[in-house]
């Protein structure tokens, strides 16, 4: 098939550009041409900055694609662009959505039909996203625009362009550092593999079953924060009952989800004034989230376990993830090993030092 991937350099779009090529697909990708990226040979690059409309139009005017994935759009107008130059010229339209649309539940796993937050707890990324969804739902009801949405959900693997994630945590167990753990550190999460998730992606190709739905895409596998990172250490050659481990109150914890503590220079210091409590609470939470990954701590409180259904995504293409977490991690730590990351990256752990002296000298 003719397949045109919107980014294609980074991460989950550098993967699908692999995963295209290995089963035979023709791939052109289109981006700005600012990344360097090791792509398959026969693959057509255009360049263009998607933003400039005017461009992208002169740029895909008069071609068809049977598939079009659209990695790289994070705003509505960049979505309306897409669909004013593709329609009657695409087979199927795949979007990148993302699981931080979906509001707090208790009830679990959270599948595609919950409700979404679209109140004062989201964030611009995903009130864009869901902007992009509902211009792509119209277009499907109104007019058969054949699209499909596909929910992200804390993707892990080789080329991660947040490096804080996973590969963070490698380096602070390789370091020998304390490692900290939210409250009791049975909080349950969910990653998914970048190759699996590529592979899902092929398998939804010019499926009629998709059309006008949107999937949930992660892994098979739950873990709590004390199995994330005893799957690390094990994978590294490290015995968990070796680690230091640090356990965070929850009261603390809930403190700064709160941003009732500051973190500028000096001793940390609780903050009694709400104003500066909101102004603070973002910081608080990137520095927290630094600690243990967490998928939308805006939304989605520290102790809340948070996991995604795939049925309908394997129910409707046959897709199965390859990967448990475990395989998730010994192939990324293999990779951090083979490209000689595990050697040179550097992590600023000042945060995390002055954390751990707070917890221990209360």
């Amino acid at each position: 098939m003719n397949i045109l991937v919107m980014g294609g350099t980074q991460f989950n779009g550098l993967a699908l550009v692999h995963e295209l090529a290995r089963a035979g697909h023709g791939v052109t990708i289109l981006n700005r041409g600012k990344t360097e990226a090791q792509l398959p040979s026969k693959i057509e690059r255009l360049i263009c900055d998607r933003t400039d409309h005017t461009a992208l139009k002169a740029s895909l005017t008069g071609r068809d694609w049977d598939c079009v994935f659209d990695i790289s759009a994070y705003r509505p107008e960049d979505v309306a662009s897409m669909v004013e130059v593709l329609e009657g010229h695409t087979g199927h339209y795949i979007f990148a959505s993302s699981t931080v649309i979906y509001a707090a539940s208790d009830l679990l796993p959270i599948s595609e039909n919950h409700p979404v937050e679209r109140g004062e707890n989201q964030n611009a990324y995903g009130g864009n996203k869901l902007l992009c969804e509902d211009l792509l739902v119209k277009a499907w009801r109104e007019r058969g625009f054949p699209m499909s949405i596909v929910a992200f959900s804390m993707v892990f693997g080789p080329h991660n362009i947040i490096p804080e994630r996973e590969q963070r945590m490698f380096m602070r167990l390789k370091a020998g550092r304390k490692v900290m753990i939210p409250g009791g550190g049975q909080t349950i999460g969910q990653v998914g593999h970048v190759y699996d998730e590529a592979r899902a992606l092929r398998a939804m190709i010019q499926k009629p079953a998709t059309f006008g739905r949107r999937y949930n895409l992660t892994g098979a596998d739950y873990f709590t924060d004390t199995g994330y990172i005893d799957t690390f250490a094990e994978v590294m050659g490290i015995d968990p009952a070796h680690l230091e481990k640090v356990s965070i109150p929850g009261a603390l914890m809930d403190d700064i989800y709160a941003g009732r503590y500051s973190f500028a220079e000096g001793p940390m210091e609780v903050l009694a004034d709400t104003r500066s409590q909101e102004s603070t609470r973002s910081q608080s939470l990137f520095q927290v989230n630094r600690i243990m990954p967490r998928l939308a701590p805006n939304i989605h409180h520290w102790n809340r376990n948070v996991c995604f259904s795939i049925e309908k995504l394997k129910e409707d293409t046959g897709w199965r993830p390859e990967y448990s977490f475990r395989g998730a991690v010994e192939q990324t730590w293999q990779w951090m090993q083979s490209t000689g990351r595990d050697q040179r990256l550097k992590f600023d752990f000042e945060f995390e030092d002055r954390l751990i002296s707070e917890i221990e000298n209360r």
